[in-house]
């Protein structure tokens, strides 16, 4: 398929996509935890809060292997999606987690094709907590996991 055409450079631009991502992250998950007003939403914020610094320690590794690669680490982050109302902003966060897994399932398809099995092991890491976020998120929702098994790209 596409993975097995894919060039070093094409590898950098979608790690530098995936940076992004994780800065949105970090930004909406500092402040969702910060904003997220009611009792029942305390026990949600403090886990936000842990997940905002595991997405920091993400987006140094990702920085790293992009600069590995020989690119520069981009400085934008995707927009964040500002709103008052709790379950809005627990729904911003799940639908950007089920992006970013699907994007690390296709990431490390795409290093293992370029031969990068260390950048894969560190990214099959980062998606393992991804998953957590996620399944965090869909719990504070009172919803099921989803299934991202598909690739819906938005």
């Amino acid at each position: 398929m596409a993975d097995a055409t894919i060039t070093r450079k094409q590898l950098i631009d979608n790690l530098n996509e995936d940076l992004s991502r994780e800065y949105q992250a970090i930004i909406a998950y500092v402040v969702y935890s910060q904003t997220l007003k009611g009792a029942e939403y305390m026990n949600i914020a403090g886990e936000l809060e842990s997940h905002a610094k595991e997405e920091l320690a993400h987006a140094l590794t990702i920085s790293k292997h992009v600069d590995y690669l020989g690119g520069t680490p981009t400085s934008t982050p995707k927009p964040v999606k500002m709103t008052e109302k709790p379950t809005e902003m627990l729904r911003a966060d799940l639908d950007n987690e089920n992006n970013t897994i699907r994007a690390y399932r296709e990431r490390v398809r795409q290093c293992e094709a370029l031969s990068e099995y260390a950048i894969a092991e560190d990214i099959r890491e980062i998606l393992r907590q991804e998953q957590e976020h996620q399944t965090d998120l869909a719990t504070a929702l009172g919803e099921e996991v989803p299934d991202v098994s598909r690739s819906n790209k938005k």
